[in-house]
């Protein structure tokens, strides 16, 4: 089973990252399914969201969780039974999770493609990326900036914030690896550390 990579967040924080290069019956192996999730499996038309699903549940099962220590509240956020935080993203044959003891957590995957050129005015300032005159610099920024208010968005977890007007990142450098975001709505500020990290041309960020 293909676990791609384990990050240690902290003392009490995990990514770890799943390439999907199994099939279905693969890794429906060993894979214990509540009614629920069987059902929501089997409505799945996508094969690559079937196979991202499951391999959600053998990640799951490398931090000692089964399928049924997974619940989802009222707006789709997922949680788990202990009490702990969770954050779960899919990107065509990558998936992943973020587990921490006592800090919320989100994740976002992207795979890098210049469609992203073209809604980046919808997420973000736009002309704050016009001196970037390298367009797959310009497209691996944008995409480390939509994950990132992707990973804040899913810490949030309800369905009012908007990217463009309530979900900030700071400006980075790509070698840092690492940038600071912002949720600014309903006349609070909430601050979170921001990771990125790049690779096989999809780009991984997650924020705490």
């Amino acid at each position: 089973m293909a676990l791609y990579k384990t990050l240690t967040v902290n003392n009490t924080t995990k990514v770890l990252i799943w390439k999907i290069e199994e099939t279905i019956i693969d890794l429906q192996q060993d894979t214990a399914l509540t009614e629920t999730s069987t059902a929501r499996l089997q409505s799945m038309k996508s094969e690559l969201h079937q196979k991202g699903f499951l391999s959600i549940r053998h990640l799951l099962k490398k931090m000692g969780y089964t399928d049924s220590d997974l619940v989802y509240d009222e707006f789709g956020k997922p949680h788990l039974k202990d009490g702990k935080f969770i954050s779960i993203t899919h990107s065509f044959t990558f998936t992943a999770i973020i587990i921490s003891d006592n800090l919320p957590v989100g994740i976002d995957i992207e795979m890098q493609r210049d469609k992203i050129l073209k809604i980046a005015h919808k997420f973000t300032p736009i002309q704050e990326y016009n001196t970037i005159a390298n367009v797959t610099a310009k497209i691996s920024k944008l995409t480390i900036v939509w994950g990132g208010k992707e990973s804040l968005y899913k810490i949030y977890g309800k369905k009012k914030l908007r990217f463009l007007e309530h979900i900030f990142i700071e400006n980075f450098r790509f070698d840092d690896g690492k940038t600071t975001g912002e949720i600014r709505f309903d006349g609070e500020t909430f601050a979170y550390k921001i990771q990125f990290l790049e690779f096989e041309g999809f780009t991984c960020v997650f924020a705490y």
